[in-house]
């Protein structure tokens, strides 16, 4: 799986505003982009569509800014993605479960929804509140302890 830039952008935007939403605080775009390194263009186009996807709220002037509208316990990880990207999985550009394959490839299918199932696992049980605690379900947990986890695989050893 590839996370895009824009995910990515859309997490650190949310995780920024729900630091501040806790205490009633509004937080500006300016602000996120500038404490999270994101372009401010780029994180308001973001922020259109976490607004649309009912996410957040906005208000204009001086002491306007950002909102969570629900708690992070309530925002999973998969939910962003669908919002900012679709589906959390996709072959080309259809569902996994239309894929048809013939011959000696036509079980790709399953591996293709296995995918998906996996996916789900992790990011519809993680919320933004598990994110922003360092939280993770407790098999994840015991991954993100081992060494191999952090070292990137290469097709070329």
């Amino acid at each position: 799986m590839r996370v895009t830039v824009s995910v990515e952008y859309a997490l650190q935007a949310l995780l920024e505003i729900a630091e501040n939403s806790g205490n009633g605080q509004r937080v500006s775009a300016a602000a996120i982009a500038r404490n999270q390194g994101i372009p401010r263009k780029f994180l308001e186009s973001i922020l259109v569509r976490l607004k649309r996807a009912g996410f957040v709220e906005s208000v204009r002037g001086p002491q306007g800014g950002y909102l969570l509208l629900k708690k992070p316990s309530e925002i999973v990880v998969a939910d962003v993605i669908r919002v900012i990207e679709g589906p959390l999985a996709a072959v080309g550009d259809r569902a996994p479960e239309s894929a048809r394959y013939k011959g000696s490839a036509k079980n790709l299918t399953k591996l293709w929804i296995a995918t998906r199932i996996s996916l789900r696992d992790l990011f519809e049980e993680v919320s933004l509140e598990d994110v922003s605690n360092g939280n993770y379900p407790r098999p994840i947990e015991r991954r993100l302890g081992e060494r191999e986890s952090w070292r990137r695989r290469n097709v070329n050893k």
